[in-house]
């Protein structure tokens, strides 16, 4: 398959996605099998056959992808998981850190099980997976990014938990890319605002409505925005880019709330 030139040429290039048969995590992986990389698919138990699809029809097209599982909030397995890479493709260049939660509790009603549950499945899991990464990447540098939400600055109700794990990771990544900068290694995050995604409009249809008119692009974000977006982090074209935030969300981030 040959490279989407609209995109940036990652041919020979080896990505790895985490939550790549999610919403946003299998719009990822597409877009950078689009632009030409292998694509290492992760999964945990319930994803696994997502997984599978995501994967399949990225060879599919004639593109290079694999699947592989790990619970990403264990170092040792993350470890295992940038492995998968190096053995299936011969190298490891970048790491799309997609693989999250995002439930709904209100805060008097949440509990601190509820509370360390989404700590740990978004900030620690990307504790995790850049320290994996980057272990395997020290020698030859390489682009980590770990996909973040505009509630990391903008919180919503009923979401404390989730909001809180997010402004960990922008932060978490901005350290990242202090420490791991003289290595040749990247880590930055993408905040994406609200992203179409099956059934959503049917179980929201007062808050996709209030976002469509708010947003300044009129529109709910695609997979692909996200994707276009670490494809760009990850290619040669934002080679002096690292411990930023991309917000990716139509234009929200700048509506006034007064």
């Amino acid at each position: 398959m040959p490279p989407d030139p609209a995109l940036p040429d990652l041919s020979g290039a080896v990505v790895l996605v985490t939550g790549g048969g999610g919403g946003i995590g299998s719009g990822i992986a597409a877009r950078f099998a689009a632009a030409g990389a292998a694509v290492v698919v992760h999964h945990r138990d319930a994803g696994t056959e997502r997984a599978r699809v995501v994967a399949g029809a990225i060879t599919a097209r004639g593109g290079h992808a694999v699947t592989a599982r790990a619970d990403v909030t264990d170092p040792e397995q993350c470890a295992s998981l940038m492995a998968v890479a190096v053995e299936r493709f011969g190298r490891l260049d970048g790491v799309v850190a997609a693989a999250g939660v995002q439930p709904v509790v209100d805060l008097p009603d949440m509990s601190v099980d509820a509370w360390r549950e989404v700590l740990d499945t978004n900030a620690t899991s990307a504790f995790a997976t850049v320290q994996a990464a980057a272990g395997v990447m020290d020698g030859h540098g390489g682009s980590i990014t770990l996909i973040a939400s505009i509630e990391g600055a903008r919180p919503a109700r009923a979401h404390a938990h989730y909001a809180a794990s997010k402004a960990a990771t922008i932060m978490f990544a901005r350290s990242a890319a202090l420490e791991y900068g003289g290595a040749g290694i990247r880590v930055n995050t993408v905040s994406p605002g609200l992203v179409r995604r099956a059934g959503l409009a049917e179980a929201w249809p007062d808050g996709v409505g209030r976002w469509e008119r708010a947003a300044p692009l009129a529109r709910l974000g695609e997979s692909r925005d996200v994707g276009d977006a670490c494809v760009f982090l990850a290619s040669p074209m934002a080679r002096w880019i690292t411990g930023h935030d991309l917000v990716v969300d139509g234009g929200m981030s700048v509506v006034p709330s007064w």
